[in-house]
């Protein structure tokens, strides 16, 4: 068997990715060393570090990083660009003698490169131009209702107040009289490539997580949260239907500043949030069966996470 390119490693938020990354890191070490390359929806941004669990200088600097901190938070950053970015990243590791290690929980990253980019429209200025402009003269929730009559099927399952998605969809309807959802239902049917072993770490007890995720926010408010979202709308430059500040926590914290919301409720929201983006990250992984899942819950976690790691890597 041909050994893989890279390897990765995934997981529900807040299962341990970046500690068992550290430590892939330095076992590593002997065999040539490897590079981290992140992915993550919410590390490409500066600026926000508390929220997105972002390592520390010093974990950045005792390995290389890739795709932290590369797009100001006004900026998007799609999955077709990680997708060009990591294939890069890969090839360059690679030459170097090291081994690429794909970290990270934001499974369209993932899907998309394993199973290839759809031929789904890309972004147009001008239709997202007239889109916005009937946004702003006829509302959200017409524009949502528009949505529910020519894509049943993606309406159900976006929030109504879901902007960005709404927008996006429409734009995909009326570049390809095609919706959203029929893009995607192909993709699902792709063949997955071979060359990338993955590990995931996955909880057997969900309470198991859930514990994680509270004291992991509670101690992202500690280390300053609130201030740090206050800093990013003191910009000006900054709104709430941004891809940045949509991301867990940010959105929550974003929210309660705006509504004046207590404390101790809007932590209750960010929890939650943070709990159901847990759950979605657990069901696309679940739709992957070529990953090797280890019990992020388990006492010997980490030793297996090690073994499984030389193992896909001998080839």
């Amino acid at each position: 068997m041909t050994r893989p390119l890279a390897l990765a490693l995934t997981g529900p938020t807040a299962s341990g990715k970046t500690g068992a990354a550290l430590a892939l890191a330095q076992a590593w070490s002997s065999r040539g060393g490897l590079e981290i390359i992140s992915v993550d929806s919410a590390l490409v941004y500066r600026d926000m570090d508390i929220g997105t669990a972002k390592p520390t200088s010093s974990e950045l600097s005792s390995v290389p990083h890739h795709l932290i901190d590369i797009r100001d938070p006004m900026q998007a950053y799609s999955a077709a660009e990680f997708v060009r970015d990591a294939e890069s990243l890969m090839q360059q590791i690679r030459a170097r003698g090291r081994l690429p290690l794909l970290v990270g929980g934001t499974m369209l990253y993932f899907k998309t490169l394993l199973e290839g980019l759809s031929d789904m429209p890309q972004a147009n200025a001008e239709v997202r131009a007239q889109l916005q402009e009937d946004l702003k003269q006829q509302g959200l929730d017409a524009l949502y209702h528009r949505l529910q009559t020519i894509d049943p099927v993606t309406a159900a399952r976006l929030a109504p107040a879901d902007t960005q998605r709404i927008l996006r969809a429409l734009e995909v309807w009326q570049l390809s009289a095609r919706p959203i959802s029929s893009f995607q239902i192909r993709d699902t049917q792709a063949p997955v490539r071979k060359d990338i072993a993955m590990i995931s770490l996955e909880p057997v007890e969900r309470s198991w997580l859930h514990t994680r995720i509270a004291q992991r926010f509670d101690q992202m408010l500690e280390q300053g949260l609130v201030d740090e979202v206050q800093d990013l709308r003191a910009r000006g430059d900054l709104h709430a239907d941004l891809p940045s500040m949509r991301c867990v926590g940010y959105r929550q914290v974003w929210e309660a500043l705006d509504q004046s919301t207590p404390l101790n409720v809007m932590r209750d929201k960010g929890i939650a949030a943070t709990r159901q983006l847990a759950k979605r990250q657990i069901t696309w992984l679940r739709s992957m069966p070529h990953r090797h899942a280890v019990a992020a819950d388990a006492d010997d976690a980490l030793p297996q996470v090690l073994a499984l790691a030389q193992a896909l890597m001998q080839g």
